[in-house]
């Protein structure tokens, strides 16, 4: 089993009024850069690289990044850079970019470039995961919504050929043109990178990823959808000629351990506080429709079983009668519309721990529950979402010691016995043992 660490890495600024649980709601774009404090800015990304750096001391096996835009919620905006200052202060973790937004670079040969360089001072630690956005980064970075599908599929494609073929050669496609493509950076991992795709709602992205036999990875849903949205995938990799296993499946979920289940419950409360998050559940992230809904972004009649969830609809600028319309092939029923309401109000904390939304406790509490997520699941890879809302300093630190020392080893153990192997582990694309190919340098014989 892979097991990761995660972090929004949130713009915490209590003085800012939309801090803390009593806070002024954010929605999507509407909050002014004037708000922005580079000094306060600037020590929170050292922070965050410390407890990376942590966190790998404490025996995680992958640290993982995440890309949003124009947002307190969080810093990484520039990941790549993040993600290149890991590199070479890191030695052993890997570093898993979940992921580069694909739809907003009108130059891709330029991503290709910047991914094959972080992958190179790691000395071949990179997992590159790509992503199609939310409106939010449409907008920010003036990216037509309609062919946001399109051009993901297509930008990926193109850095697979920039990263495994080798040049110059031109480029004529849909929405890329390319007289010269000839990077004169090549990936440290030979063929390139293990891609590792994440998502939530859509089906076409789940469906994408099984025919590719990349590992999909379900960002912090709800177990009984997550667990159906997982079948999808096996069905499609049935059709596609392959049995998918642990190895295919990653999830990330909330997961807060600390020194006394007292101290645990009050520090889990933060997930809650700090800056609104449209993508954490019970924080006071309120997502803009307009944005959320632009025209071709998502496909509306093709959706998970996490979808459909509440919570991730409203994230997603959809009401109730939104998804009693989606659920119910366009006839709605004042029955249906009621009971997507309900499903859309958002869990309080201790509802959260009841249906393992939130995990926070002592290492001795917290591992059953753990257990009761591999078990149901059965995930190869897990990230631990930690560190995040409002939670200081000193609770990652508390937190990342006793994963270290409790959590970390116990979960590995469990892992073997409930025969969960990761996709470093198992082959993803042949479901052999996972037996990477030398650096390219070295089946060169040392030179380009």
């Amino acid at each position: 089993m892979l097991i990761g660490r995660f972090t929004e890495r949130p713009y915490q600024d209590p003085s800012s009024g939309y801090f803390g649980a009593t806070g002024r709601s954010i929605q999507d774009l509407s909050i002014s850069n004037g708000e922005y404090d580079p000094q306060l800015g600037s020590e929170l990304y050292n922070r965050y690289l410390d407890e990376q750096v942590a966190a790998e001391e404490a025996g995680f096996d992958a640290i993982m990044l995440n890309e949003h835009h124009s947002t307190p919620f969080c810093m990484g905006g520039t990941v790549n850079t993040e993600a290149a200052i890991l590199a070479r202060i890191t030695d052993k973790v890997k570093i898993v970019i979940n992921g580069n937004v694909l739809p907003i670079w009108d130059d891709p040969l330029w991503l290709a470039e910047e991914l094959a360089t972080i992958d190179m001072i790691s000395k071949g630690r990179l997992v590159t995961g790509w992503v199609r956005g939310t409106g939010r980064e449409s907008v920010a970075h003036n990216a037509p919504p309609p062919f946001n599908w399109e051009r993901f599929q297509e930008a990926h494609d193109f850095i697979i050929k920039a990263w495994t073929t080798p040049g110059p050669f031109r480029w004529e496609g849909e929405h890329y043109d390319f007289r010269y493509v000839n990077p004169w950076m090549r990936p440290y991992q030979n063929p390139h990178p293990q891609i590792m795709i994440p998502g939530v709602v859509s089906k076409n992205t789940v469906k994408w990823s099984a025919e590719h036999r990349y590992p999909y990875l379900m960002l912090a849903t709800r177990l009984e959808p997550t667990k159906a949205s997982f079948d999808y995938y096996r069905e499609v990799a049935h059709q596609s000629g392959y049995e998918a296993g642990p190895q295919h499946l990653g999830y990330l979920f909330k997961v807060h351990v600390d020194e006394t289940e007292e101290l645990a419950y009050e520090t889990g409360k933060k997930f809650l506080d700090g800056p609104g998050n449209i993508f954490l559940e019970g924080s006071r992230g309120t997502a803009s429709p307009v944005l959320q809904n632009l025209p071709g972004l998502t496909d509306r009649k093709n959706l998970l079983p996490t979808g459909e969830v509440g919570f991730v609809a409203a994230s997603r600028g959809r009401n109730a009668a939104d998804v009693a319309r989606d659920n119910n092939a366009n006839k709605p029923d004042p029955r249906n519309v009621r009971g997507a309401q309900t499903q859309a109000t958002l869990a309080d904390y201790d509802t959260q721990l009841e249906n393992y939304t939130i995990i926070s406790g002592t290492p001795k509490t917290v591992l059953p529950k753990i257990r009761h997520v591999l078990e149901t699941l059965r995930p190869g890879t897990i990230f631990f979402w930690d560190g995040d809302g409002a939670m200081t300093h000193d609770d990652s630190m508390r937190s990342l010691r006793l994963m270290g020392s409790d959590v970390i080893p116990a979960v590995k153990e469990m892992a073997k016995e409930l025969d969960l192997p990761g996709s470093f582990e198992i082959d993803t694309k042949t479901n052999e043992p996972y037996n990477p190919a030398p650096a390219i340098a070295e089946v060169a014989g040392g030179g380009a």
